[in-house]
């Protein structure tokens, strides 16, 4: 008689389940949740300019602490230049003019230079290039530095920020923009102002 011989396992079987096993982990993680992208496959995302947080002294509107050698602000009171200078600033630039309402600009003046800081005033309501050319020539003396620039609420300040970070730093029209959007420029006749100034004099 034919004795009938015991079914051998086959090992196909447990190797292919193994298989896919190996290859739903790899894919999804142990916890079952899908693997992160690789870092070298995510799009760096542009956050726009990037300001040192540091609150204004008190009583200065829209205050901006660019860097470790400029901050720029708008209204700033006589109270609070002593304050600027104990923070390390040794020039305030004034674009405010006299007759603006709550400018201060002689009071300012004499607080600025009693608390030992240089001060210089460049007046204007309608930017000109000699305007420009004045606030680029205070700017990069570094005897200015660090500097404080104001006016009556940053919008001229942003103007011509915009023009030094492209004339003197080297920036991009479009980078230089967006910081001075961030400062506080926001009239249309000053951002064609500077845009105008930057393209003609390149």
């Amino acid at each position: 008689m034919l004795q009938s011989k015991p079914m051998q396992q086959s090992s196909y079987f447990p190797t292919i389940i193994g298989v896919i096993f190996v290859t739903m982990v790899s894919v999804t993680g142990c916890d079952g949740t899908s693997s992160p992208q690789s870092s070298s496959n995510t799009e760096r995302q542009d956050t726009g300019p990037s300001f040192q947080a540091e609150e204004g002294p008190e009583g200065v509107r829209n205050y901006t602490r660019v860097d470790a050698t400029v901050a720029c602000a708008g209204a700033t009171p006589p109270e609070a230049m002593a304050e600027l200078r104990n923070r390390g600033f040794t020039t305030v630039i004034n674009f405010r003019t006299g007759g603006e309402r709550g400018a201060t600009v002689d009071a300012g003046k004499q607080a600025a230079e009693a608390a030992g800081l240089n001060y210089i005033h460049i007046p204007f309501r309608e930017a000109t290039a000699e305007v420009a050319e004045s606030f680029l020539e205070a700017v990069a003396d570094p005897t200015n530095q660090p500097v404080y620039i104001h006016c009556g609420s940053a919008n001229r300040v942003g103007a011509m920020w915009l023009i030094k970070r492209v004339k003197q730093d080297g920036y991009t029209v479009d980078a230089a923009l967006a910081e001075a959007e961030a400062i506080g420029l926001s009239s249309t006749a000053l951002r064609e102002f500077a845009l105008d100034y930057v393209s003609a004099s390149n």
